[in-house]
């Protein structure tokens, strides 16, 4: 059985007032990759689903209340990014195995997708993200080596990072689900920094790779009222458009980024000048 829970969307205006028990129900996801689930989390900012999968025995994907529809895929496409053992997803009797930080895209009008653990004693982990469809375009398989890499940032400025584009144009072809994984160098803490906002695009950030007793302080909010949420290894949390999202941990780690919304133009961000950050 696939279980699901649903977020609201928050404005700017309403977040000022939020103690920190409230920012974490409202932005962490924090049930993700339990054995023998899948797990998703319905947004409202632009439909956005976060989730995991986390096959002990085959999981079959089913279709969520919410969707109103009668496949999950019907109306809708998807990213996985496999970051466990290795594992198989299954769509419509094709197998796409997939190693860890691999990235599998599957398009709108699939009703089959299974997801299988080579070993189930070192299960597959397969973190999922989706968005609504237009249209089908073509599952695609994207290896952590086929990745478009960026290196960015310096260990001056303690942000030397590698971003692995993978679900993105000019690799895979989407209707709005773009996908990839950003790694940070030994020595280095900050992700995405100088922050940004995107207004016309969503975003969902999955932190993994955090050493154990370590841990990653995610900040969102408008720039000029930040706000703050610990976020622990295979946490996820969801970005509104009006808010920075950008994180700084007491060890390196990775990151998965997810987005949807207004345009598939990577680039397309608001940079936030770093003094003027409140």
């Amino acid at each position: 059985m696939t279980k699901y829970s649903s977020r609201y969307a928050s404005s700017p205006q309403a977040v000022k007032q939020y103690d920190t028990k409230q920012l974490r129900e409202e932005f962490l996801i924090d049930n993700l990759m339990q054995e023998g689930e899948i797990i998703l989390t319905y947004s409202h900012y632009d439909r956005y689903i976060a989730g995991s999968a986390t096959p002990i025995t085959p999981l079959t994907l089913e279709t969520i209340d919410p969707l109103k529809s009668t496949y999950f895929l019907e109306r809708r496409e998807m990213g996985i990014i496999n970051v466990g053992g290795n594992g198989t997803v299954v769509v419509e009797g094709t197998e796409y195995p997939l190693g860890f930080k691999d990235a599998l895209y599957i398009g709108s009008g699939n009703k089959e997708v299974i997801f299988k653990s080579d070993d189930s004693k070192n299960p597959a982990k397969f973190y999922i993200n989706s968005a609504p469809a237009h249209k089908n375009y073509p599952t695609k398989k994207v290896s952590l080596a086929e990745a478009n890499k960026l290196h960015l940032g310096t260990m001056e400025t303690a942000n030397h990072r590698t971003v692995n584009q993978m679900i993105i144009g000019g690799i895979v072809t989407t209707c709005q689900l773009q996908m990839g994984m950003t790694e940070l160098k030994p020595g280095s803490v900050w992700n995405t920094m100088p922050a940004h906002v995107h207004d016309r695009r969503m975003e969902v950030y999955f932190y993994m790779d955090i050493p154990e007793n370590q841990a990653v302080c995610h900040f969102m909010g408008e720039p000029q009222e930040t706000r703050h949420i610990w976020m622990n290894n295979h946490q996820a949390v969801i970005s509104p458009p009006w808010s920075i999202h950008s994180g700084a941990g007491t060890s390196n780690y990775t990151f998965i980024w997810g987005m949807a919304g207004e345009n598939l133009d990577y680039a397309d961000m608001d940079v936030c000048k770093i003094t003027d950050l409140r």
